[in-house]
């Protein structure tokens, strides 16, 4: 009997020696990472969060309104397609808690202005030849409804990059959403906070194999065919179908547009070999009567009239604009911009297309610096919500999506309301560590010595261009593979919720706005149900006018 007891007590042993060894490694990596770095102030929550009924509540408050929501499906006579460019899901998230905290709140419950759309949905972002994808070949896919190869802008996928040949054929061409809003008679806009020769917005208007030959001196730069390769992108916005009938031009860039070897107090100097093509813009316009404006600063913009001017062209930098935490007093802002452009389209009576690119959110996210990365998320919600307050639900999308994400990660535990863009725990080598970090980039620091980490507790994180830590030393970080969020209000958003290739976008736009791709199969249903209904609305007129005469009582249908 006493053996067994002596066995069965050794056995005991055992099982708990397991037991700790297997839990307690666990527990001990939590309660390092759980523990402040640095004390912090308490935290003024609403005390209700406390009790269930607060978070039943809210979850019966959001319900009832989505049951009470009732599908737009009218024509969308405006679109407002707004780019967050690299703005990944983890930038959001951290951007609404960076909001509440400028605001001293905790964050966490805060939303951007467009995470209140009625619809969300995620697009996949990949190449036709890349797993991550770059900023040409999501602009070929959310512009022109195609797939296409990284670096390369509106053609297919038998077009490789720098091939130049192939890209001249036109059975290899794609054209886009803004080239189909215009044969349907409406006004187009392009407004970027980068060079508007830059991938994304060239995603609008040019054919190319090649992101970076945005002038005739890249052609020259990169080591390109001369006779093969002479339609460099600032070259289609001014001279060809459909960029040199885009009635609103925005951004920087203006150096892709001057010779170099032009200097001049009204200009400045270029990159381009051949001519100045603000000047043929001009030119192009006065041959058309048109009304039309250049203006290279906030001041010239400002004193634009939106209600005579027909044709704007704005480049307010020699490349790209300033960081709104960097900005020059001349340089608008994105809402500025955004402003000004809905103002002069909106005149169309048959209505517009408007693109608008945050794309220094990107910017940031290439240098790891987080803090600026966050900051121009919140000028980007901050154009949207002015271009929403100028439009009406009734008839005018907006659709808010990115073209890649970033390999931005927010980890840790750090505690609620505590400083998204701080340092919160230790790890196990007793280092503090960030809650923002990226997988990549110039914010490697080497190790002081193998196996010891770099000491982050006397960086001065509060500066805005910090660069934040990353894993594997890059010159620029990279961007990311995750499907991005997609945010839609207005006529026909609910086409946008779920899960689809990013391609789909402007299919789906299109249809929305009852305008056919070209050489689509999808028909333009909303187009024909406006004219059924007009069909119909005749119809009534007529057969109340017939019952009128033989009846004699005019008002027995009312239309």
């Amino acid at each position: 009997m006493n053996l067994v007891i002596g066995i069965s007590f050794v056995c005991l042993i055992l099982l708990i020696t397991v037991t700790a060894n297997t839990i307690t490694p666990y527990v001990k990596i939590y309660d390092e990472d759980a523990a402040p770095y640095k004390e912090m102030p308490p935290l003024n929550l609403n005390p209700k969060e406390k009790e269930k009924q607060y978070w039943q509540d809210q979850a019966a408050n959001t319900l009832e309104a989505k049951l009470k929501r009732k599908l737009n499906t009218n024509v969308a006579k405006n679109i407002i397609f707004f780019l967050g460019d690299g703005l990944s899901v983890t930038t959001i998230t951290a951007a609404r808690i960076y909001q509440g905290q400028l605001k001293n709140r905790s964050g966490e419950e805060e939303k951007l202005f467009f995470e209140t759309f009625s619809d969300t949905g995620l697009s996949k972002t990949y190449c036709l030849d890349k797993q991550v994808a770059d900023s040409a070949c999501t602009a070929t896919a959310y512009m022109c409804g195609v797939k296409a190869n990284f670096q390369t802008i509106g053609v297919t996928g038998e077009v490789e990059v720098s091939d130049c040949e192939k890209a001249k054929l036109e059975s290899n061409r794609v054209s886009s959403i803004l080239k189909w809003s215009q044969d349907a008679g409406k006004a187009t806009g392009v407004v970027t906070t980068a060079r508007v020769t830059h991938a994304s917005p060239a995603g609008c208007y040019a054919h190319v194999p090649f992101r970076d030959m945005e002038s005739d001196g890249d052609i020259e730069k990169y080591k390109l065919d001369q006779n093969s390769c002479n339609f460099d992108i600032a070259k289609q916005l001014i001279y060809e179908d459909p960029g040199k009938n885009i009635n609103v031009i925005m951004g920087g860039g203006r150096g892709k547009f001057l010779p170099k070897d032009e200097k001049n107090s009204t200009y400045g100097s270029g990159s381009r070999l051949d001519k100045n093509l603000i000047e043929e813009w001009k030119n192009d316009k006065a041959l058309r009567k048109a009304n039309a404006v250049y203006v290279s600063n906030i001041t010239e913009l400002k004193q634009v009239d939106p209600t005579k001017t027909d044709y704007l062209l704005g480049l307010f930098a020699t490349s790209h604009m300033n960081y709104n935490l960097e900005k020059k007093p001349e340089e608008p802002t994105l809402t500025e911009m955004t402003e000004m452009a809905i103002k002069i389209l909106q005149k169309n009576p048959n209505g517009f297309y408007l693109f608008v690119e945050g794309a220094k959110i990107d910017m940031a996210h290439h240098e790891d610096a987080a803090r600026m990365a966050l900051d121009e998320t919140l000028q980007f919600a901050e154009a949207i919500e002015k271009a929403y307050s100028l439009t009406k639900e009734e008839d005018t999308l907006i659709v808010v999506t990115a073209d890649h994400a970033h390999t931005m990660t927010m980890s840790g535990y750090p505690d609620r309301g505590y400083n998204i863009l701080g340092l919160f725990g230790k790890s196990k080598d007793n280092l503090p560590y960030s809650t923002l970090s990226y997988a990549n980039g110039p914010g490697y620091h080497m190790e002081k010595a193998p196996g010891v980490r770099f000491n982050l507790e006397n960086d001065h994180l509060d500066e805005h261009n910090y660069t934040y830590p990353a894993l594997v030393p890059k010159y620029y970080e990279s961007h990311g593979g995750d499907d991005v969020a997609v945010y839609a209000n207005g006529p026909w958003s609910h086409l946008f919720s779920g899960n689809y290739e990013q391609n789909y976008i402007p299919i789906a736009e299109a249809y929305a706005a009852g305008i056919s791709p070209s050489n689509s199969k999808i028909s333009p249903r909303n187009s024909v149900a406006r004219t059924s209904a007009t069909t119909s609305v005749v119809f009534l007129f007529i057969f109340n006018f017939i019952f009128s005469v033989f009846f004699k009582k005019l008002n027995f249908f009312a239309i």
